[in-house]
């Protein structure tokens, strides 16, 4: 009998053994897929982000003057190099035509406002037709036109300065004759010159966070100009850069560069420290327009995806990110690949100062 009852108990106990053996190889399967990563924490960007570009200054308006009536030059009382106000006269066409076509209108119109204003007073006290005044009222509304166009014309013999600046170029000189429309004169504008230059894609659409702008040329290597914006294309050009304008800022008392030097120009970001971190580049990944990061969650142990917006890359291996991570937070440096959404890992432990090797 004990012996039959301890053949009757061996089948449960060995069940029991092997239950237990294969709970501890589930346990130790399920201990092997917790991934071992390597983090690093993002450290706090305390510098301004800073780009630079090549550029060219320009005058601020670089503009060829034109009449607007063709004829024959009386006289260009302007030299190149002369420098010249706003209003002064720069070319005159010969007005004696336009005078005289003045004159005609002057006198066919007060004969027509003449006879219209009696029209006019007439159908007021009922004593002309409806079909009379109208043909009154349109036929001064016509000579008033003509008139006006006529008066506009001997005006736009005279070709004045729209601005002050600089005679660069004199095209036609005393006695030539010029259609309405081509060029006379040249002028460069006296205004703080411009300077240009073309930003990638990468760039212009960080636009908002543009702090400050300054330029250095060949000529004055030991000064930086202040700039400041004067506008960004909307519309990249034919080798995707977008087109950018900066004024020079006032420097009284101080030579400033003159129209087609060259300069580099300097773009610091605003200062935000609150959200510019900066982390290993080997922490990134994702596709070309979207950067993500594995940050981990030392409260559940695992990890989870997050997308970041890089701002520059630095030598020392490091990006700096203008959003997405804050300090302090911890983001996998190795194994990137091999992760998923919400997969717990274990931490490398580093390795102990004192105990190089771990062999204590």
């Amino acid at each position: 009998m004990k012996i039959t009852a301890c053949l009757t108990t061996m089948p449960a106990l060995l069940i029991a053994a092997v239950l237990l053996s294969g709970g501890c190889k589930a346990g130790k399967n399920e201990k092997q897929d917790v991934a071992t990563v390597k983090t690093e924490e993002a450290a706090v960007y305390g510098e301004d982000a800073v780009v630079t570009f090549p550029g060219k200054i320009r005058a601020a308006s670089d503009v060829n003057l034109a009449f607007r009536v063709s004829g024959t030059i009386l006289r260009v009382p302007v030299k190149e190099g002369a420098h010249v106000k706003k209003g002064d006269l720069l070319a005159e066409i010969d007005p004696r035509d336009y005078e005289i076509q003045l004159s005609a209108t002057e006198a066919e119109y007060n004969r027509i406002k003449g006879e219209a204003e009696r029209i006019i007073e007439l159908y007021k006290r009922g004593s002309v037709s409806r079909n009379e005044y109208d043909k009154a009222v349109y036929g001064l509304q016509q000579i008033s036109a003509k008139y006006d166009a006529h008066k506009n014309a001997l005006a736009d013999t005279r070709l004045t300065a729209p601005f002050d600046g600089y005679v660069q170029k004199r095209y036609y000189d005393k006695d030539e004759t010029v259609s309405a429309g081509m060029p006379v004169v040249s002028l460069i504008n006296t205004a703080l010159p411009e300077v240009e230059i073309n930003i990638p894609a990468t760039d212009y659409v960080k636009r908002d966070l543009f702090g400050s702008f300054s330029c250095k040329t060949d000529i004055y290597p030991d000064r930086e100009f202040p700039l400041e914006l004067v506008g960004i294309a909307r519309k990249a050009n034919l080798n995707q850069l977008y087109n950018m304008r900066l004024r020079l800022k006032e420097a009284a008392g101080k030579e400033i560069p003159a129209p087609g030097m060259t300069a580099i120009v300097t773009i610091r970001y605003k200062s935000q420290e609150s959200e510019m971190t900066r982390i290993p580049l080997s922490a990134l990944f994702g596709q070309e327009e979207t950067s993500s990061v594995w940050v981990y969650d030392p409260h559940s142990g695992a990890v989870s995806k997050r997308d970041v917006t890089p701002l520059k890359l630095m030598l020392d291996g490091t990006v700096v990110l203008s959003g997405g991570l804050k300090a302090g937070e911890k983001v996998v440096t190795a194994g990137i690949h091999s992760l998923s959404d919400g997969q717990p890992v274990r931490l490398l432990e580093k390795p102990s100062v004192t105990n190089i090797g771990g062999m204590l």
